[in-house]
C-alpha cells in the first residue's frame, strides 16, 4: 500500500502481529519508490532504535515509554515539514 500510495510519512512499530517492522522496511526499501519515504519508528524496543535507524535510513524513531501524544505530534510536524 505505501509503495501504492507513496505517503508523506509512515509511523511503524517493530513488533507488529503479521510482518514485523524490520522485515516491511526491507521490502520499503528494495524498491525505489520505497526509499524516498520519510520512516518514524514508534517502538518499546530502545536496545535496537539505533541499529534499524542506520540500516534502513529511518528519519526518526521514538521510544514509546519516553514520550506524550504531544512530543509525538510536534515530531511528525518537524518530519513533514522538512
Amino acid at each position: 500500500m505505501a509503495l501504492k500510495e507513496i505517503p508523506d510519512l509512515i509511523l511503524l512499530d517493530i513488533v507488529m502481529p503479521v510482518m514485523d517492522g524490520m522485515t516491511m522496511m526491507e521490502k520499503l526499501r528494495a524498491e525505489p519508490a520505497g526509499k524516498k519515504i520519510k520512516v518514524l519508528i514508534l517502538t518499546n524496543l530502545s536496545y535496537l532504535t539505533g541499529d534499524v535507524s542506520d540500516k534502513y535510513k529511518v528519519t526518526d524513531y521514538l521510544v514509546k515509554s519516553d514520550w506524550k501524544i504531544s512530543d509525538l505530534i510536534a515530531k511528525i510536524k518537524t518530519i513533514i515539514k522538512a
